[in-house]
């Protein structure tokens, strides 16, 4: 287990936490179908609330077995972000003390964001074994434009600074969750992709999932059985011109739009996460069938 590709483990927790976690995400951009929804600027938030928190658990498959690996944690407060009303939104995960063994995990990302759900500042810090790393992100908007002004302190200490303009919505990993969760998935039709422009400190990037409809999903833990949208997370493959499928991603098919599990494919084997607790829905979880 020691020769797993470590940047891999490290992505296999992140990806669903912030990437989806949501009703829909990630790919860098490639060719898709042609029935496309953009996530544009802010909404009525119609998904989650004050004091919502939802846990996780993360499971490897390992020789056959599946190993409980680490667990996730994604929470929304009310707060104020210089003084303007904000949601706070923070991630967390971790790494079992089993998997410590092997890999030292742990990662945290905030990030206050409008109660229309555009974003005002994100950071998020991880540390994998001894490498420490932080990035950071202010937005700023002005005449139907925002700038973003991004740093990324690197292990080393030293800090990489890049500032980009925009005149379309830019989110980052936490609030483009949040702001997908408030997507009304009733224009969703199999095949459609959902795209969306995000930075995690270190530039803008452009990417998109792809809705492949309805389907009921039993937890590994035991935590129930639940009705839910699925979600392709493709990547494009530029050697063989093609794309594939390195992740689905499931959400409760009701208002919340909760997370509830995803499945990985990666190079080592495969990764799942399943929803393990919840609290201060905004909606009822009708979804949820046992």
């Amino acid at each position: 287990m020691q020769n797993v590709n470590k940047e891999k483990r490290k992505n296999s927790l992140i990806l669903f936490f912030i990437s989806l976690s949501m009703a829909c995400f990630s790919i860098p951009e490639s060719p898709c179908s042609a029935k496309q929804i953009v996530i544009t600027d802010g909404t009525t938030n119609t998904a989650f609330r004050n004091g919502e928190t939802a846990q996780y658990d993360l499971y490897y498959n390992w020789k056959f077995m599946w190993v409980k690996a680490g667990t996730g944690t994604m929470s929304a407060t009310t707060s104020y972000y210089h003084g303007t009303p904000a949601y706070r939104i923070r991630i967390l995960s971790r790494g079992s003390s089993q998997a410590d063994r092997f890999f030292i995990l742990r990662d945290t990302l905030t990030s206050y964001m409008t109660y229309d759900l555009q974003p005002l500042f994100y950071t998020k810090t991880d540390l994998e074994q001894d490498r420490y790393r932080v990035r950071k992100v202010w937005f700023k908007y002005d005449s139907n434009k925002v700038t973003l002004k991004q740093q990324y302190i690197h292990s080393s200490g030293t800090s990489t600074w890049k500032t980009e303009e925009s005149n379309q919505s830019v989110y980052d990993m936490a609030s483009l969750l949040m702001r997908a969760r408030a997507l009304d998935a009733s224009q969703l039709q199999p095949g459609h992709t959902i795209t969306f422009h995000m930075t995690d400190g270190d530039g803008m990037v452009t990417h998109s999932l792809v809705y492949r409809g309805k389907e009921k999903i039993k937890t590994k833990n035991g935590f129930g059985t639940f009705r839910c949208l699925k979600v392709s997370f493709m990547q494009y493959d530029s050697e063989n011109k093609q794309e594939k499928e390195v992740g689905t991603f499931y959400v409760s098919d009701d208002d919340n739009h909760l997370p509830i599990a995803c499945f990985l494919y990666l190079k080592f084997g495969t990764a799942r996460i399943y929803l393990s607790g919840y609290k201060n829905l905004k909606n009822p979880l009708t979804s949820r069938l046992k």
